[in-house]
């Protein structure tokens, strides 16, 4: 079994940090070197569809600001104004994402439906530019993806997500292209269709994600845990159990009562423990434990 300790750079912190706007970085240079391929292509063929998708990778490279600024303030210490830290941006970072995919997928719908089909022309070396495009995006989501499980970052599943819908707009562009010059003009909108349907699925995704964390949705199952917490010798009953996210991060509060005899060195030795197995056992990393003193009850 492996039993090494995990990496500074995995948990929470200011390693895992700077790791987090590393990965932003190297995909905002990939992302401008997208943009200006498909800007010369465009201009080159005269395809509208291929401009708008240029358009569409100056907004993915406005994006990669945003986040990089956001993981930035995320990794802010806990202050006056923010008691809890400033984890949230990350997961509000997130939900924005989501909503500008969802944007994106209508807009392309809407493109797909009412889209005029112009003149444009085929380009030998302008397919073979966008074909590199294609597989720079692919590549980006898959090694952004990886970075986002092993640092357990919503941000980065969220851009990994939003790149992979750009992998199914430039597939759909380059169709679109090339069968609108060949003439085939209703593949072209279905094909369009079908993917403003995967991009909202993505989109989707990331709401489930989000959403629950900004409404403050409980990160444990109370029952589960108080029945835990039980099984501690000196707690006599779990009277308020309450648990969210913060981040990526469970905080959990509670009020147990203990014997009113004990002493408080007995009773905050008992809150050690408490900690212990929520840290171990739930991982929970901010953990509030209020202990409230019940008399001994005596039989008549």
């Amino acid at each position: 079994m492996n039993t090494s300790p995990t990496p500074d750079w995995r948990k929470p912190g200011p390693a895992r940090d700077r790791r987090v706007q590393r990965v932003i970085i190297i995909e905002g240079l990939a992302n401008l070197c997208v943009l200006l391929a498909k800007t010369a292509v465009g201009l080159s063929t005269g395809s509208l569809a291929i401009l708008a998708d240029a358009a569409h990778s100056l907004t993915d490279l406005a994006n990669n600001i945003v986040a990089w600024i956001v993981v930035r303030l995320a990794a802010q210490p806990p202050d006056r104004e923010h008691p809890y830290g400033h984890r949230k941006f990350e997961t509000l970072a997130v939900f924005g994402l989501a909503t500008l995919l969802t944007v994106i997928a209508v807009e392309i719908a809407l493109q797909a439906l009412r889209r005029e089909q112009p003149e444009i022309l085929q380009s030998d070396w302008g397919l073979v530019l966008m074909l590199g495009v294609l597989l720079i995006n692919i590549a980006v989501t898959t090694w952004q993806r990886m970075w986002a499980r092993r640092l357990q970052s919503d941000i980065l599943l969220a851009d990994a997500s939003h790149t992979l819908a750009d992998v199914a707009i430039t597939s759909t562009v380059i169709i679109g292209w090339l069968l609108s010059a060949s003439g085939y003009h209703w593949l072209d909108t279905l094909c369009a269709l079908l993917m403003a349907a995967l991009v909202l699925y993505l989109a989707f995704g990331l709401f489930k994600r989000a959403i629950p964390v900004l409404v403050d949705h409980s990160a444990l199952d109370s029952g589960t845990v108080g029945a835990a917490v039980l099984t501690l010798p000196g707690v006599r009953q779990v009277r308020r159990l309450r648990s969210r996210w913060q981040g990526s991060s469970r905080v959990v509060d509670m009020i147990i009562t203990v014997d009113a005899s004990l002493s408080t060195e007995k009773a905050h030795r008992i809150a050690d423990q408490i900690e212990a197995l929520l840290e171990e056992r739930f991982g929970a990393s901010d953990i509030t434990i209020h202990i409230e003193p019940e008399p001994v009850s005596k039989s008549v």
